[in-house]
């Protein structure tokens, strides 16, 4: 393929040819440095990543466990639940059961039986 930019009677480049090589030769390894210090920068973010998934998949480990607890709490608050629930009908039984004696005896005592 003929360079574009040589003249086509023959002859040499351009005379600021060269410092315009230059200046492009210097724009590609500042690039290029650019570019590695990007994935230096992302291998970073990467082992930063890695390090909070491991801590999530922990503190996920922690929550089963606790989740696991809740369960065991939730049956021993059922059992509490219907142990007051039987204390209160029987107390509210004990109660109906007084205030029925008492009216009979006051319903007694002023002859109205």
């Amino acid at each position: 393929m003929p360079d574009t930019l040589e003249p086509a009677a023959g002859g040499s480049y351009p005379p600021d040819m060269e410092s315009r090589v230059a200046v492009l030769e210097q724009i590609a390894r500042s690039m290029l440095a650019g570019q590695d210090r990007i994935e230096h920068r992302f291998d970073t973010l990467e082992g930063r990543f890695n390090g909070l998934e491991g801590r999530f998949n922990s503190l996920e480990g922690r929550f089963n466990g606790l989740e696991g607890r809740f369960s065991t709490l939730d049956r021993r608050f059922d059992a509490l639940s219907a142990e007051h629930r039987s204390d209160f009908r029987w107390l509210l039984g004990v109660m109906l059961g007084g205030f029925g004696t008492m009216l009979g005896v006051m319903a007694h005592g002023f002859h109205w039986l």
